[in-house]
């Protein structure tokens, strides 16, 4: 009975050897089999498994396949993402709890040697004698030790390279991607260093293009130069040849009268030769041309008759000294360059281009571009009267040294001429050929000068209401103009970089002033009338002596524009000589500048110590200061006057 105990434990053991399991016996296992007695061996005989009667059950196939004639795209594409999910799902490595091994003990290790040995006989006795000793408790089984299970090592070792060969793959499958990308990114690279190099060469083809054409414009400039001379001195041959032509008509008319007189049998006298254009005969015999200038003739003639009541005004030949010189006291008192904001008045609704301070009272004028000029009362900012009328942008206005009109300059290439009591324009004078961009009063009232875009300045009758005189020598924007105090004297500032002094009585440029680099767009005499200063394009102030006609100084605030410069004439500074510029007994302490990055420079003309005011957020336009100096105004783009104190 023992025999056939031992038998089937035997069997099961031949079984696993043959199917490759590895044999584990547990020690309990062994105390089990020692407790229920001795286990002998028997022969039997395995089974193939087609002779067995088991029923194994089918293995589902785990290749999809899509059947013949049932070919769907969708399904094929719903098929194919499965696929791919399972696969990821399948290499996404799962850390299993491990399961600890059981060691083998020395009793199993035996049996398996000689089973795989071939050693039946020694098999059968090793067992009978174990056995026994065990039966009869000789062999303790807990002192014994185990044997390492080879097999079992073998396939962890299996497995743990399987999944370093998952792991290989999938590390190999992201080093073919990463290098993909990187052969993508090296060739996205060297695009884009073929792009920037030929956008550089593009932009140095541009510079050296743009220099080209600067020294194309440069070699330009002195011809342009001698062609408007060429020009002005054509159109005054033209005009004389004009004049010459008419006297000729004239002369000619007068013979053919004279001669048709005598034919006739009338008394000639030379006194009387004249064109008699009433008369059919003389018609008949007159061309086109004599007709067209006997008509324009009469045109003029009977144009001057109207106009012969109103006489032309006279220039002053003997001027008053400078009134300005008295009306200075001696301060020592230190200039003022410390102001704050104090208020903002919003009067416009685009760009201030003018403020002004009326001669007398507590006012000021302010001219924008939306065609408006304003009367503002100080110090409370509010609106006393609108005046409109030009039909574009205004430029400048100028107060008549009464201070009861104004003069407006503006886009609309005239100039308007306003009664300040009833707010109403008395006069318009017309006759540039493009927007005006500054306009004064002479000292004496009866003169109006403007400068225009079409390179010329005009200076107009107030009594005779025409022009007396046009100024030719800028040749590009007159940008600027203002009377000498109480002379006959013109400053203008030009886009072509001058300045010009001109003699209003002749029309005659006296002198040019050179120095600045860029367009000039302001120039000011200082109210004691010795000094001059100008500001540019890039924001360099000069100042210049007016009685050597030099340059004393210059200061560069820039790199923004300059747009307008105004003297504090709130002081008289006394004599000194340490500082340069005090040397010149300057009326003023403070010259301020409206610059376009929205900076108000102030610069100290004592100490030469330049101050900035920020406050305007936008391009500041025009600067003055009021007549005690504890206020300055500055008018910007965005339509404000900002009060500083």
């Amino acid at each position: 009975m023992a025999a056939k105990q031992g038998l089937p434990t035997l069997a099961l053991r031949v079984l696993e050897e043959a199917l490759g399991m590895g044999l584990t016996a547990a020690r309990a296992t062994a105390e089990a089999v020692a407790a229920e007695g001795a286990y002998y061996l028997e022969q039997v005989t395995v089974t193939e498994a087609s002779e067995d009667d088991y029923e194994y059950e089918e293995i589902p196939d785990d290749n999809f396949s899509i059947p013949e004639g049932e070919e769907d795209l969708a399904k094929a594409i719903q098929m194919v993402q499965e696929q791919a999910t399972d696969t990821q799902i399948l290499e996404q490595k799962t850390v299993l709890p491990s399961k600890q091994p059981v060691p083998e003990v020395i009793e199993d290790f035996l049996c398996n040697f000689l089973i795989k040995m071939g050693m039946t006989r020694t098999l059968d006795c090793f067992q009978s004698e174990w056995y026994e000793l065990i039966q009869k408790g000789l062999t303790e089984l807990r002192d014994l030790g185990n044997v390492p299970d080879v097999y079992t090592q073998n396939m962890l070792l299996e497995n743990e390279n399987k999944n370093l060969k998952k792991d290989l793959k999938h590390y190999k499958q992201a080093a073919d991607k990463a290098r993909e990308d990187l052969l993508k990114t090296q060739k996205e690279r060297d695009f884009h260093r073929m792009h920037h190099k030929r956008i550089v060469q593009e932009k140095n083809k541009l510079i050296n293009d743009l220099k080209g054409l600067k020294l194309h414009y440069a070699s330009y400039e002195p011809t342009i130069r001698v062609l408007h001379e060429k020009h002005h001195t054509l159109l005054k041959q033209k005009m004389l040849t004009s004049l010459e032509r008419d006297r000729a008509v004239g002369q000619i008319s007068g013979l053919q009268a004279t001669l048709k007189n005598m034919e006739i049998g009338h008394n000639y006298h030379a006194s009387e030769i004249r064109v008699v254009p009433n008369r059919e005969k003389e018609n008949a015999l007159e061309g086109p041309t004599q007709k067209g200038l006997r008509e324009a003739r009469e045109k003029n003639k009977s144009n001057t008759k109207i106009k012969d009541n109103t006489k032309d005004s006279e220039f002053p030949t003997d001027m008053q000294p400078n009134p300005n010189l008295y009306l200075y006291k001696e301060n020592i008192c230190p200039a003022k360059v410390d102001y704050k904001l104090n208020n903002i008045f919003r009067l416009h609704e685009l760009p201030v281009s003018c403020i002004i301070m009326h001669p007398c009272k507590d006012i000021l004028i302010s001219c924008g571009e939306d065609r408006l000029w304003k009367v503002v009362g100080l110090p409370k900012g509010n609106v006393l009267l609108t005046g409109f009328g030009h039909t574009d942008w205004l430029s400048d206005c100028c107060f008549h040294p009464s201070g009861n009109k104004l003069a407006t300059s503006s886009g609309d290439t005239t100039v308007k001429l306003w009664d300040l009591s009833k707010g109403n324009c008395i006069l318009t004078f017309e006759g540039h050929n493009h927007a005006v961009w500054s306009c004064t009063w002479h000292s004496c009232g009866d003169f109006v000068a403007s400068s225009s875009l079409d390179t010329t300045s005009k200076i107009w009758d107030v009594n005779s209401e025409r022009c007396r005189c046009t100024l030719y020598g800028h040749v590009d924007s007159v940008n600027s103009i203002e009377f000498f105090p109480g002379s006959n004297t013109l400053l203008t500032g030009s886009a072509d970089k001058t300045l010009s002094v001109w003699d209003a009585r002749t029309g005659k440029c006296e002198q040019s002033l050179y120095g600045h680099m860029h367009s000039v767009n302001d120039a000011t005499f200082i109210p004691r009338g010795h000094m001059i200063a100008s500001c540019d394009a890039c924001g360099v102030i000069k100042l210049w002596d007016f009685r050597k006609l030099l340059p004393i100084v210059s200061i560069d605030v820039g790199p923004s524009p300059g747009n307008e410069v105004n003297f504090d004439s709130s002081a008289f500074t006394p004599e000194a000589k340490e500082p340069m510029w005090e040397l010149y007994q300057l009326p003023c302490r403070v010259l301020a500048q409206a610059s376009g990055n929205g900076v108000i420079h102030l610069l100290d003309l004592k100490s030469g110590q330049i101050h900035k005011l920020m406050g305007h957020e936008s391009e500041a336009h025009t600067v003055v200061f009021s007549h005690d100096g504890e206020y300055l105004f500055s008018g910007g783009s965005d339509g404000t006057v900002r009060t500083w104190s």
